[in-house]
């Protein structure tokens, strides 16, 4: 017997000794004399009262253990493809996981616990051992995990057993608390015999017309020794080159890259794929493939020059010839006769009409550019509108600014405006400062680059970091080095010069803030680059027009649709849309229709709905039918008036993920089980089988909640202390007692 509310005993102690001299103080001096064995009898009775009601308060119960037999012990079948592999003794690893399951594990647990078979692939259900089989499109363990604690909330589970080749292709994200031990037996060979197989497919972006991007593909061969083997490069399905690749050491990996030059009107799909040979355990991973979205708009740039110079002159030339770029430049002339300054203005009819006064005044107006190029420009050009404006330009809206040129900064009144946040260096410290940044520079204002700048778009002169250091140590000087203080937290010094004192400094450094990002040229002359060297070297033209590009690259749209998921068949397509205005404000009252176009031509048409808490934000999600290429368009209207439409190809099915690294992943069987406190079970070890019934029985019994009977519940309670009471009241009347 037990008490529910039990007393501290203190507290008991007290109580009872209370209740004791209550019942002798009741009859000590009763008015009729009775004897000393009848006040003895009703003190007694007194005392069981007062004991049955202290019982009553503390209410005694009877715990009874629950059976082994009413616990619950999941069994988890992966029944995705990779399960169909025959690397088992010549067996496919299904196969192996139904006689483990049919021949060792249940009988090892009898009939002591509620044996469930479920099956998991893509989703989680009830499974015959007779009739399953390995043909779900992918493996979501994690998912799996989850939906065992939903679907055993309200019973006591002693523990989930998980039976798979550890293939995880749902997310591989942190392993949900399972709220019970997870055991895993792993099954399938932890290395494969002969295989090959692309591991990875990557591209750059198109950014113009007729460019060429990089194929990056990495390959990997198992069983077949250094032999050379053919790569094939297709687009759109044609064969477009054909590589020999041949591997560092068997199992090696080989990493190439193959320059390819997409269409410029429509997304381009590559598919690199290896011939299979027919001793290999897997031939769908021979292939993936990847989409390049054809190059978008160019980018819209805005020069404005403090006056004619030839760095402009030199940067204005190179940055027109670019196909990917359009510029609009404003270069301030002087006064004329009223006072009053000129501009000399170049450019998009449409967008310069806003350019008469050397500057946007609107928000809509400036807000048209992606990036903006402030050279030699004094403050005193701007009105505090327009310097708050372009602030906005960068944090909101998302644009590229470039600051260069002494006059910007000698004036020392960028202090004093929004705009000095902006720029990645400090431009008020005209100290010479030895900032440690890179290899010293032999003549002054050499350029060289740092770490980060070896990597950085803007600065790649080569297809690899050193050729990309020789370009630049043979670059001729600059002119001169404007003396910045210290980079802003957060910077990166892309290269560094060293000035006349020998001190060295940043020349290019660039930062991210808000959505969009600043960069800062602290040299002088960069038209040295073009005039010293031959008329082939493009180190100039290079230089800019990647600094231009990389200022607008991340400039959104007022409409931006992004897609993600697609990874594999049946993931579904998760589709994002921002809408904003043309001052980039957000549109809460929009109407977004998605469609989804496969590639057979079959359409699906939904509404996006807003994203709580993100305003102009709308989001759907659709889960494709089959591989390929999809066609997402959203079309965004306001009331009657349609804002405009955004398009975008995505690939569905890319890889087949499920069969990536055929190999038994033990390492996602093991952080599963340690995670839950279960374990890893080896499939050819007997000893571990018997283990794991004992170890579920000891749980089943420790952990199930007792079934508790109450002993003295109110009915039986209330009846008792009556009685004994009564036979009190009735004695007390026979010895004469009122």
């Amino acid at each position: 017997m037990r008490f529910a509310y039990p007393f501290p005993w203190w507290l008991a102690f007290v109580l009872v000794a209370g209740a004791a001299c209550a019942a002798y103080w009741a009859y000590a001096g009763p008015i009729i004399l009775l004897s000393v064995r009848r006040r003895g009898v009703l003190m007694w009775l007194r005392f069981t009262v007062f004991l049955l009601l202290l019982l009553f308060l503390a209410q005694p119960v009877r715990l009874e253990p629950v059976a082994a037999t009413d616990s619950v012990v999941a069994l988890l079948l992966d029944q995705s493809r990779s399960m169909a592999l025959a690397d088992v003794a010549g067996a496919s690893r299904m196969d192996t996981a139904v006689a483990l399951i049919r021949d060792r594990i249940r009988p090892s647990l009898g009939t002591d616990f509620q044996v469930e078979l479920l099956g998991f692939g893509e989703t989680l259900a009830p499974v015959d051992l007779a009739t399953v089989r390995a043909e779900a499109r992918r493996s979501d363990l994690m998912a799996a995990l989850e939906a065992v604690q939903t679907r055993y909330a309200d019973r006591s589970v002693a523990g989930i057993v998980v039976v798979s080749d550890g293939g995880e292709t749902g997310g591989a994200g942190p392993v949900p608390p399972a709220g019970a031990p997870v055991f895993t037996i792993g099954v399938g060979a932890p290395a494969v015999a002969r295989d090959r197989e692309v591991l990875d497919l990557t591209a750059g972006q198109a950014v113009v017309d007729e460019s060429v991007i990089d194929l990056s593909l990495s390959a990997v061969g198992h069983g077949f020794g250094t032999a050379p083997f053919e790569v094939r490069v297709l687009e759109d399905g044609q064969l477009l080159r054909a590589i020999q690749v041949t591997l560092p050491a068997d199992g090696g990996v080989r990493r190439t890259v193959v320059p390819v030059s997409p269409k410029p009107e429509t997304a381009t799909l590559y598919t690199v794929e290896i011939p299979s040979d027919p001793t290999e355990l897997v031939a769908e991973n021979n292939v993936r493939s990847v989409l390049v979205e054809p190059p978008g708009r160019p980018r819209r740039v805005l020069l404005v020059e403090g006056a004619p110079g030839y760095e402009h002159s030199f940067l204005k030339r190179a940055l027109h010839d670019d196909p990917g770029i359009e510029i609009d430049a404003v270069a301030q002339k002087g006064q004329n006769d009223r006072g009053e300054r000129t501009f000399y203005i170049q450019g998009d009819a449409e967008r310069t009409r806003a350019l008469a006064s050397g500057y946007p005044t609107t928000r809509e107006a400036l807000f048209e550019y992606d990036a903006v190029i402030l050279a030699n420009v004094d403050v005193d050009l701007f009105r505090p509108a327009q310097i708050e404006m372009t602030a906005a330009f960068v944090a909101e809206r998302g644009g590229g600014l470039l600051v260069m040129g002494a006059r910007s900064f000698e004036a020392r009144r960028w202090g004093e405006t929004p705009l000095e946040p902006l720029l990645p260096l400090a431009p008020t410290d005209r100290r010479g400062v030895e900032l440690g940044l890179s290899d010293a520079v032999g003549s002054p204002h050499q350029i060289a680059l740092t770490a980060d700048g070896e990597d950085h778009p803007i600065m790649r002169l080569g297809g690899s970091r050193s050729e990309t250091r020789s370009r630049w140590d043979a670059a001729p000087t600059l002119g001169d080095i404007f003396p910045f203080g210290l980079p802003r937290p957060g910077t990166a010094v892309l290269a560094t010069t060293t000035g006349e004192d020998a001190g060295e400094r940043p020349v290019v450094a660039v930062q991210r803030f808000g959505r969009g990002r600043t960069m800062v040229f602290a040299g002088e002359a960069s038209w040295r680059w073009k005039m010293l060297l031959p008329s082939t070297d493009q180190i100039y033209d290079r230089f800019w027009r990647q600094t231009a590009r990389w200022l607008g690259a991340d400039a959104p749209e007022p409409i931006m649709l992004r897609v993600e998921g697609g990874r594999a068949e049946g993931d579904p397509l998760r589709i994002d849309v921002v809408v904003v205005d043309e001052a980039f404000a957000p549109v809460l009252d929009a109407a977004v229709r998605v469609r989804v176009t496969d590639p057979n031509g079959d359409a699906r048409e939904m509404s996006a709905t807003p994203v709580v808490g993100e305003s102009g934000r709308y989001a759907a999600e659709v889960a494709p039918s089959r591989r390929g290429v999809h066609q997402v368009s959203a079309l965004v209207d306001r009331g009657s008036n349609a804002l405009g439409r955004a398009e975008v190809a995505v690939l569905v099915g890319g890889a087949d993920l499920e069969l990536t690294d055929p190999r038994r992943q033990d390492a996602v069987l093991q952080r599963v089980a340690a995670a839950s406190g279960g374990r890893l079970l080896d499939l050819g070890d007997d000893e571990d089988i018997e283990d794991l019934a004992a170890l579920l029985r000891a749980r089943a019994v420790g952990e199930a909640a007792p079934i508790v009977h109450e002993m003295l519940d109110s009915l039986w309670g209330f009846l008792l202390v009556v009685g004994v009471l009564s036979v009190e009241w009735g004695l007390r009347r026979r010895w004469g007692l009122r």
